[in-house]
């Protein structure tokens, strides 16, 4: 017994030892991830000691339980037996009771399944997924909110998964480090920001990812809010970042049918950042090409105007950027305009540039909700046979800033307006302007795309928000002196 003390205690020393280096070690490695350019060659050897010091700790923790249950057994006090002979039964009768039988079977299983559960938590202490030491927030502090030991049987069964798959975890989905805004709405599962992430090629797996989720404890965690990702962030660095606490935001409101000026002057208005920092952003779509693959489409000389998506965005005041602001505005636009509405858009026969042009003039002209597909079938009617859109907030557009009115849209136009010189102007260049004139939102863009087919050509406003609308120019004169006298 003594021997077995002895042994005990070199074994307590050996795995305090082996602990304080794991510590050491993690700590080593999360510092030289924080710096500008790591040593690739000491991240690998750092990462190559820690799974070495992992499984001497695995080892030294069997081996220091093994030895306590040997002592605990050394130590009981011998079962006093007043018959030091085993005497055999008498034949004819039993010579094990029922009760008896049945305990000792209840034993033997009891048995067999701790030695089957107790191979299982070995096997699960071997074969551990990667643990989080040296995994960093975005914010760049160590964090501790995973649980750092599997508590359920499922999360073990879990972790032996993981650990066929640790490399994976480890490694990024790329190499990219160009910032991508994710968003998180209340209430979204684990599963569909799993699936999400995948899509935008931040995970390479999202069943993967959905399961890790489950081991970490994360799964109930993942935080609403607007995030910065990048590709070249692991599978745990991700998790760590949804679940941060987010600094205070604001709620910065765009309403459909403004110009990207209006939007601004709003934004520089509520002390996010100037209006020419965002405004010279919107003038070079290049910059956003590569992760809006739907920008493509844009003609050389266009802008971003049509797609910086109207909706409530909730922003960190202080850090602000124009840069991340657009980026939310084009993923909630790439977002929101379906797979589905962009189809029903080709089988009309428009490019995706061509339908937002139309929508941006529907959604200035349109004021009524029911009226939005009539009004874009009207002008889908001419724009396909060649005629003038005549459309008035072209030419609002095309005037630009009243310095008078203090606003972007004259009211009303003129007949010396009218004949404005400008390819915007709908009045003198017949099919659609050069580009957006505002940034629909989503209703316009559906009325466009889901407009059904009618045989009205023309329209005039009655003065109380609405149209009358006709098929002939005879009729639309009659409407015209009856509506605008």
């Amino acid at each position: 017994m003594e021997e077995l003390e002895r042994e005990l205690t070199e074994v307590t020393d050996e795995l305090r030892r082996v602990q304080q280096a794991l510590r050491e070690t993690a700590a080593e490695y999360a510092a030289l991830r924080e710096e500008e350019k790591p040593d690739k060659r000491a991240l690998d050897q750092l990462e190559a000691r820690l799974a070495e010091l992992r499984q001497q700790r695995n080892a030294l923790q069997d081996r220091h339980l093994t030895l306590r249950r040997r002592l605990a057994g050394k130590t009981e006090r011998p079962r006093q037996d007043s018959s030091p002979v085993a005497v055999p039964p008498e034949p004819g009768h039993r010579s094990l009771p029922l009760g008896r039988a049945v305990l000792a079977f209840l034993l033997v299983f009891g048995l067999v399944v701790s030695v089957g559960l107790g191979a299982l938590w070995g096997v699960t202490r071997l074969l551990a997924p990667p643990p989080v030491e040296g995994v960093v927030s975005q914010a760049g502090e160590a964090e501790a909110s995973f649980q750092e030991e599997p508590k359920t049987l499922e999360q073990r069964l879990i972790g032996l998964y993981l650990a066929l798959r640790r490399d994976e975890i480890a490694r990024p989905a790329g190499d990219d480090d160009t910032p991508v805004v994710f968003v998180v709405e209340p209430g979204e599962t684990a599963v569909t920001i799993a699936h999400r992430l995948e899509q935008q090629g931040l995970i390479t797996d999202a069943t993967l990812f959905r399961r890790l989720l489950i081991y970490r404890g994360a799964d109930q965690k993942l935080a609403a809010g607007t995030y910065q990702l990048r590709r070249n962030m692991t599978m745990d660095e991700i998790i760590l970042a949804l679940q941060a606490g987010r600094p205070e935001e604001v709620a910065v409101t765009i309403p459909e049918g403004w110009r990207a000026e209006e939007i601004a002057a709003h934004l520089e208005a509520q002390g996010l950042f100037p209006a020419d920092a965002y405004l010279a952003l919107v003038r070079d779509p290049s910059r956003f090409r590569d992760e809006f693959p739907f920008l493509s489409e844009l003609p050389p000389g266009a802008t971003l105007e049509g797609f910086l998506f109207p909706d409530t965005y909730r922003v960190v005041k202080n850090e602000a950027d124009p840069e991340a602001f657009i980026r939310m505005q084009l993923a909630t636009f790439d977002r929101r305009v379906s797979g589905e509405l962009r189809e029903a858009i080709t089988n009309k026969g428009m490019t995706l540039y061509e339908a937002i042009t139309l929508a941006s003039i529907v959604e200035r002209e349109a004021v009524v909700e029911d009226e939005r597909p009539l009004i874009a079938g009207v002008f889908l009617n001419r724009w396909r046979d060649g005629m003038l859109l005549n459309a008035d907030p072209t030419v609002q557009y095309a005037l630009g800033y009243q310095e008078e009115q203090g606003t972007w849209w004259k009211r009303p136009l003129t007949l010396e307006d009218l004949e404005v010189d400008s390819p915007y102007n709908t009045y003198k260049h017949p099919g659609l302007p050069p580009g957006p004139i505002c940034n629909p939102g989503l209703a316009a863009i559906r009325a466009v795309a889901l407009a059904p087919p009618t045989d009205y050509y023309y329209f005039v406003a009655r003065g109380d928000g609405t149209h009358v609308f006709a098929k002939t120019l005879e009729e639309h004169l009659q409407n015209v002196e009856r509506y605008q006298r």
